[in-house]
C-alpha cells in the first residue's frame, strides 16, 4: 500500500471515529436528557453512516485477505441490522414505546449495531482484496 492510499485510510478511520464520538458522546446525550427524545432518534440514525464507515476503514487497513472473499458476513450483518431495526418497529407498534420499556429494546439495539459493524467490516475487506488484485494484474 502507497503512502498516500495508507494516509487516506487512517484519516477515514480517525475522522469516522471523532463522528461516532461527537454523534454519541455528545449529541445525543443533549437531546435526549432536554426532552427531545426525536431529534435524539435522528443523531442516532445518522450515527449509524460514521459507526459503518469505521468499521469499513478497519476492513480495509488491518485485515490481509489473500483471496476475493465472500460476501457472507455482509450479508449476515445486513440481515441482523434488518431483522433487529424490524423487531424494535414491532414492539412500538405492538404499543411498547422506547419511553415506556428502555430494556426491551436493548437487544435490537445490540443488534443493530453488530450487524453495521460486520456490514462494514465486510465491505472494507472485500475492497482491501479488489485493491490488491488490481494492483497484482496491472504489474
Amino acid at each position: 500500500m502507497d503512502s498516500s492510499r495508507g494516509s487516506s485510510g487512517y484519516l477515514l478511520l480517525v475522522g469516522s471515529v471523532v463522528a461516532v464520538a461527537v454523534v454519541y458522546a455528545v449529541l445525543v446525550p443533549r437531546h435526549a436528557g432536554g426532552g427531545d427524545e426525536s431529534r435524539a432518534l435522528l443523531y442516532i440514525v445518522v450515527g449509524w453512516v460514521p459507526f459503518t464507515l469505521t468499521f469499513y476503514a478497519i476492513g480495509r487497513l488491518f485485515s490481509s485477505p489473500s483471496a476475493l472473499p465472500s460476501m457472507q458476513a455482509a450479508d449476515a450483518g445486513l440481515a441482523l441490522f434488518l431483522v433487529s431495526l424490524l423487531l424494535s418497529l414491532g414492539l412500538e407498534a405492538w404499543g411498547v414505546p422506547p419511553e415506556q420499556l428502555p430494556e426491551a429494546y436493548v437487544l435490537q439495539a445490540i443488534g443493530i449495531f453488530v450487524g453495521l459493524a460486520f456490514f462494514g467490516w465486510a465491505v472494507g475487506r472485500r475492497s482491501k482484496a479488489i485493491t490488491q488484485h488490481a494492483r497484482e494484474t496491472r504489474r
